[in-house]
């Protein structure tokens, strides 16, 4: 995870805010290309078959002719491509591991996909804005659920598991011959199959309060050969007693944090332990603020603090949930305190335990 230091001062002249607007614009425009690119599969025609022209790049991964050689040409314009003599255009490796290698914890492709299917939302988000309303997540649909999936999928099956073995005591609980492990929010499924990878003697189950994502696990657990069972519905759902009980970048989305963390406490057993991952947020407000910080106001703007608001009452959380308002509802919900794990280098999160 990449930041960058807060200018010291914002002062600038309207030539310079103006030169600032235009190159988000800019920004704004390649994001929205790259998504057009991934979901055509244009990126993985050029990665698995090399250069192409127009012609040759449709005759691999469909599309129309005419409008792939506009993309080309702005995709070479913008640096992304490189542009041969011969009329082909190529991908080069590195923007091919980011736009097309799922396996690699730099692949970022559906987080195009994320910012386009919350842009699609926009006359949504204008409403909710002005008189205090949401945007479910249900709303929001296909793309921003997969996007999400897809995008914590790298960290989930290729870091997680390391991650977790380096806290000694969990990683003990989590090895105990019969452990229930609850994964609280499961989405996608991505976090629950690598616990039952990494742990494969204890009894591992997601729950998600969507639907939609409950059917999505089902089926990426099938594709995976990992024997998982999931449930719709949210942290009541939740039958006996639990070893481990964790909830993966979802606490701040809820409307009510609090009953789900009660919920959470009341299925624990003596001993057991809960685990929140959440966004790496700073101690405090800041601002300027650093690149990360940005970006999580970005998805706070756009996508999870309007889901949060859908539903009310609500806590209207938002993506910036620092420490000390995680703190505030794990005391309400009947925990002693918080303590963040010793994981690092872990994306944009942090790892949390509840204390009982």
């Amino acid at each position: 995870m990449t930041t960058q230091t807060p200018q010291a001062s914002i002062t600038q002249t309207a030539e310079d805010f103006a030169d600032r607007l235009l190159r988000s614009t800019l920004g704004a425009v390649e994001v929205l290309s790259i998504h057009l690119g991934d979901r055509l599969g244009w990126y993985r025609g050029l990665a698995e078959h090399g250069p192409a022209t127009a012609a040759e790049l449709t005759a691999r991964a469909g599309g129309h002719e005419r409008y792939a050689r506009e993309w080309l040409e702005q995709q070479a314009a913008y640096g992304i491509l490189t542009a041969g003599k011969d009329g082909r255009f190529a991908l080069p490796e590195g923007a091919a591991e980011v736009l097309t290698d799922e396996s690699s914890l730099a692949y970022l492709a559906p987080l195009a996909r994320m910012i386009a299917g919350a842009a699609a939302q926009m006359p949504a988000l204008v409403r909710a804005y002005r008189d205090g309303g949401g945007v479910s997540w249900a709303t929001f649909g296909t793309d921003v659920r997969e996007s999400q999936a897809e995008m914590n999928r790298p960290w989930f099956e290729y870091a997680l598991p390391e991650a977790l073995a380096g806290v000694p005591d969990l990683d003990a609980v989590l090895r105990r011959p019969g452990a229930r492990v609850a994964d609280v929010g499961c989405g996608g499924g991505w976090s629950t199959i690598a616990l039952a990878r990494a742990y494969p003697q204890a009894s591992v189950e997601g729950v998600d309060i969507d639907e939609p994502s409950i059917e999505l696990a089902v089926r990426n657990a099938g594709e995976a050969g990992v024997d998982v069972a999931f449930h719709h519905g949210d942290a009541h759902a939740l039958a006996g007693d639990y070893d481990a009980i964790f909830a993966f970048e979802c606490i701040h989305d809820m409307s009510q944090p609090v009953d789900t963390l009660v919920a959470i406490r009341r299925a624990l057993r003596p001993g057991g332990m809960a685990v929140i991952m959440d966004e790496a947020t700073g101690e405090s407000f800041t601002a300027p603020a650093d690149d990360t910080e940005r970006l999580l106001y970005g998805f706070s703007l756009l996508i999870c603090l309007p889901d949060g608001m859908s539903h009310q009452p609500s806590a209207g959380t938002g993506t910036v949930m620092r420490p000390d308002v995680l703190r505030g509802y794990a005391v309400e919900a009947g925990f002693r305190d918080i303590e963040i794990l010793p994981i690092s280098d872990f994306g944009f999160w942090r790892f949390y335990r509840l204390l009982s």
